[in-house]
């Protein structure tokens, strides 16, 4: 037993292995150090997972089950993760590969969208009758209609109905085809009046004999969008409201252009009202004046008679040869000769009767006259002009009111800039007064903890904090309380020895440990007198060596 007592003390200083820990276990302490380590793996390959899983945004929303089905199957050929929103309405993926993933559908055509295009002709069945062609090309020209409105930036979604009556071979009974066009835009976008007219021309121009007038055009609110007929005596339209605003605009500019140099800018400001007549008229004016110079007139008819009565008629001609001869050849003399020879063949007594009526040409005009749309009537302007600065010899700045001619001068100015006619009506008022200078008060920054960056840099630091205190408190309150059960338990306390007996216990330990000693001594002396009667050639070897060194 005094040999056995060094090594029981030598066992029981060297700490235990884990696997002699483990192995001193009763069955249900290995079992509870089993569930303990793999809910601990298990939990922190949660977190782990948890902690690498990617941010899901909006890939498509409100997509038909055609589309849907076609973009799932693109998705799981290139193994994108994907799910759907809680209400199933929005396909979601990965944060970082929602660009990319719409166009590397837009490149295979998806989504297709739900309209159905001139793809319905190319499924036509023998035997179809000729009624369900016309229907289904008719379905085939709306939905291409369609297509090509929704791939404006403002339209989200759109609608046609196309009215097209049958053909016919009379005349009278002839009538033109119509549409109407429901679009849906987007939150905030509108549509201006160049858009809506392309639109209404697009359909007029794919649909034979279809007039642009025949097209109506309404929004998702049911409000008419499009532009009110020409000379239909409503009020002004868009075109003409923005014909408005850029004369005044323009008058402005002017205005302002030619004082800013004067005055210095942000020191003169001009408002300026136009009353533009849009009215259309046609004038038709036959204007009579009297001849006044005969000489400049021109001769129409002219009609002389001559008359004469009382007294016999004379012969007339020469007796004589000179009356059986031939005629001479006809001439055609200026004064009628038988007036000429009866005016002198008058008869003595006879009264004689001349008539002469003169017809000339009336001097009339007639003027066709088509007056201008949108001349100016009125024009009103206002023009309020800033004190002028003015440094003294101290370099102090104030302002100053303009003089009497200063303000004729600038009136001057603006009268001939906006070309002011008093004759029209049109008015001008220049004001010279301080301008109440209105400090804009400074945006106020956005609080670091408010800025987007910092919120989701603030979201990404939070995950990674909360696994780490997860592993801590798994560590410190769950893996090291199991492993402290298979611990062994601490040697008990040594009892407290009174300081009077503390001498005398340690000379009788001295004594023990002399007496070990003397028991080791002389066990170890049996021990080589025992190796030296069974092998005193490897005493002799040791003993040679020690005389060596």
């Amino acid at each position: 037993m005094a040999e056995d007592a060094p090594a029981l003390e030598l066992a029981q200083d060297r700490p235990l292995t884990l696997t002699q820990r483990v192995a001193g276990l009763n069955q249900q302490q290995k079992i509870g150090l089993m569930i303990a380590v793999a809910a601990t793996i298990a939990l922190l390959a949660g977190l782990w997972m948890w902690g690498q899983t990617p941010e899901y945004r909006v890939l498509y929303s409100n997509l038909s089950d055609r589309d849907g089905g076609a973009i799932i199957d693109a998705l799981q050929q290139q193994n994108i993760p994907y799910k759907f929103s809680e209400g199933g309405g929005a396909l979601l993926v990965p944060a970082n590969q929602v660009h990319e993933m719409r166009l590397r559908l837009a490149s295979q055509g998806l989504p297709k969208g739900s309209l159905a295009g001139f793809e319905l002709m190319e499924n036509q069945k023998f035997g179809t009758s000729q009624f369900l062609e016309q229907v289904n090309y008719q379905r085939a020209l709306e939905g291409e209609l369609a297509r090509s409105m929704q791939t404006l930036a403002a339209v989200q979604a759109a609608r046609v109905h196309l009215a097209l009556p049958k053909p016919t071979v009379f005349v009278k009974e002839q009538q033109k085809p119509s549409a109407s066009v429901v679009l849906s835009l987007y939150p905030g976008r509108t549509l201006d009046s160049g858009q809506i007219n392309g639109i209404i021309h697009l359909i007029s121009s794919s649909v034979p004999d279809m007039p642009a007038k025949n097209v109506t055009v309404l929004d998702q609110s049911g409000s008419l969008l499009n532009m009110p007929k020409e000379g239909s005596g409503g009020p002004m339209d868009a075109t003409q409201l923005k014909y408005v605003r850029q004369i005044e605009q323009d008058y402005i500019k002017r205005v302002e252009a030619i004082l800013v140099p004067l005055v210095g800018s942000g020191n003169v400001h001009a408002q300026i009202t136009a009353d533009i007549d849009f009215s259309q008229a046609e004038q038709t004016a036959e204007i009579y004046k009297p001849n006044l110079d005969p000489k400049d007139s021109s001769l129409r008819s002219q009609q002389n008679m001559e008359s004469v009565t009382g007294g016999g008629q004379l012969s007339a001609g020469v007796p004589g040869a000179l009356s059986n001869q031939p005629p001479v050849p006809a001439t055609a003399p200026i004064v009628n000769p038988a007036s000429a020879v009866a005016a002198a063949n008058v008869a003595p007594g006879a009264s004689r009767h001349k008539e002469s009526t003169i017809n000339y040409e009336v001097d009339r005009t007639i003027r066709y006259t088509k007056l201008p749309v949108g001349s100016i009537k009125r024009i009103s302007a206002a023009v309020v002009v800033n004190n002028r600065a003015v440094t003294d010899k101290n370099g102090k700045v104030s302002t100053k009111p303009l003089t009497d001619s200063e303000k004729e001068q600038i009136t001057a100015l603006v009268k001939e800039a906006i070309g002011f006619d008093a004759n029209r009506g049109d008015t001008l008022n220049v004001l010279n007064s301080a301008f109440n200078e209105i400090k804009e008060a400074p945006l106020p920054e956005i609080p670091l903890w408010k800025q987007p960056e910092m919120i989701e840099l603030a979201k990404d630091v939070l995950r990674y904090v909360l696994i780490v205190g997860i592993a801590l408190f798994l560590l410190l309150r769950v893996i090291r309380p199991a492993f402290k059960t298979i611990e062994p338990p601490p040697p008990p306390k040594a009892p407290e020895i009174p300081p009077e007996d503390a001498a005398a216990l340690a000379e009788e330990a001295d004594k023990l440990r002399q007496q070990k000693a003397m028991q080791n001594f002389e066990t170890n002396l049996q021990e080589v007198k025992k190796m030296a009667k069974d092998d005193p050639k490897v005493v002799a070897s040791v003993l040679k060596e020690w005389v060596q060194k």
